[in-house]
């Protein structure tokens, strides 16, 4: 097993504990577009608790993709990006920010489908920290791209580790979630609920560039990364 794949595999197995797996009770096929470290740590753990999962691969039959597979268990498959999009309701965009618009384009029609966007457009400013490089936000780049589907911005300000095992944050951590579809997003709340983080609806998808905003907060963090939690405020209600 090569080191990367053996890795995930690792945190995978701290992550959950014997008899600690949950099944789903509205088990969804989800695609995850990419074999990356985040559809890594999304797949494994959405497979964990009764889903679907369908990696959609350039070269699916490549041996780390294939051990990503393995590690997966729970019968997930890799196919190509397109085949992984039509066969699934749920399809998460796991892939650099920068590629995510072409990829979109590759992946057919995606109406009716909740399209997840964790991605966060950055570069680095010639002071060292990171910045924005766009005006507006790729979810909405990405939704202009399909329309028809249902774009939510999720998943993007935490780190791949965080979602192998939310106990590495010593600490709840929430998913900020936007998009127009309150029935999408809804679904989208309900598997991060299940990973084991905290999730809210904070708007809609035009405030994509706030939850993409949060990244900078993070990586340019003194003292390192940190994970954001938002309890509810209830001195008003």
């Amino acid at each position: 097993m090569c080191t990367r794949i053996g890795s995930y595999l690792a945190a995978a197995v701290l992550a959950v504990g014997a008899g600690s797996i949950s099944i789903a009770a509205n088990a969804e096929t989800v695609a995850l577009i990419g074999t990356g470290n985040v559809a890594a740590a999304l797949g494994q753990r959405f497979a964990e608790h009764g889903h679907s999962v369908v990696y959609g691969s350039r070269s699916p039959t490549e041996a780390d993709v294939r051990e990503l597979v393995a590690a997966t268990g729970h019968d997930a498959v890799a196919v190509a990006p397109a085949d992984a999009a039509a066969r699934a309701d749920i399809v998460v965009l796991a892939v650099p920010w920068s590629a995510a618009e072409g990829v979109v384009r590759g992946l057919g029609d995606l109406r009716g489908k909740i399209l997840v966007d964790p991605t966060n457009p950055r570069v680095t400013a010639s002071d060292g920290f990171a910045d924005y490089p766009i005006e507006d936000s790729n979810a909405e780049r990405i939704a202009r791209l399909a329309p028809g589907a249902q774009v939510v911005k999720a998943f993007n300000t935490l780190g791949f580790e965080t979602m192998l095992d939310p106990k590495v944050a010593n600490g709840p951590v929430t998913v900020p979630i936007v998009g127009d579809d309150r029935a999408a997003k809804a679904r989208v709340a309900a598997l991060a609920r299940e990973i084991g983080l905290e999730a809210i609806d904070v708007g809609p998808l035009r405030h994509a560039r706030i939850l993409e905003g949060l990244h900078f907060l993070r990586a340019n963090a003194e003292g390192g990364r940190i994970n954001f939690h938002f309890p509810r405020d209830t001195s008003r209600e």
